[in-house]
């Protein structure tokens, strides 16, 4: 170590000699001279750094890659020309409401009496008339009178509504034979046998109601008669 630091004085003794002996005598003309030389010496210095550093650079052995082009090409499609719907069928007509069987049951009668129709002219859409009955329901024939062979009729009061359902059923009178109800001769006596079966079977009875300036009404007090004839085969 020493041996390099008497190296080194060796060399830099002679020059700090002649700057001190060149700033005694004009200091401005050495402190020129010697940064001149110092400015010259760091630019061999960098000269030599990059030569060597040029020479410790790998060659680039590299392959460049050449430009890939697509080759063009055409491009089917699969949509092929779809065709116009059809048009849609005509909707069917309006079917037909099924035809309501009134007849009564072998051996009842339920007949009702057929109202009469008192239709006006007018400017509404709704004729004005009477109530029309729609749908009648033959009532349970009782047991108690099915096995004593008791026939006979009852008599019942209710109110057609305004949509010409029926409410408010009630049994006036009834009466029993034992023949044929609808012979003249049968001879009838006061009985309430047939009296509920004839009051349910009225709470489902259907009409037309009834139409008064264009508008429907209910209309109360209306009598029925349900007959009870037993199947003498």
């Amino acid at each position: 170590m020493n041996q390099v630091f008497a190296a080194i004085n060796s060399f830099t003794k002679p020059i700090h000699m002649v700057y001190v002996k060149a700033f005694n005598a004009n200091r401005y003309v050495a402190g020129i001279g010697f940064s001149s030389l110092i400015t010259l010496a760091l630019f061999f210095i960098m000269v030599i750094l990059i030569s060597l550093g040029d020479s410790g650079l790998k060659e680039d052995n590299s392959v460049k890659l050449a430009d890939v082009v697509m080759p063009e090409r055409e491009i089917d499609t699969f949509m092929t020309e779809v065709d116009k719907p059809d048009k849609p069928e005509e909707q069917p007509e309006d079917i037909a409401q099924p035809e309501l069987d009134l007849a009564p049951l072998t051996g009842l009668d339920v007949s009702i009496a057929k109202p009469k129709a008192n239709f006006k002219a007018g400017g509404s859409f709704f004729r004005d008339g009477e109530y029309i009955p729609l749908f009648k329901v033959v009532p349970i024939y009782p047991r108690r009178a099915q096995e004593r062979g008791t026939m006979g009729y009852a008599l019942v009061e209710f109110t057609i509504t305004d949509t010409g359902s029926v409410e408010d059923a009630k049994a006036l009178e009834g009466y029993c034979t034992n023949s044929d109800p609808t012979d003249p001769s049968a001879e009838f006596r006061p009985c309430t046998m047939f009296n509920s079966a004839s009051a349910r079977a009225a709470i489902k009875l259907k009409y037309k109601p009834k139409i008064v300036d264009g508008k429907a009404v209910p209309v109360e007090g209306v009598l029925h008669r349900f007959t009870y004839i037993l199947d003498e085969s």
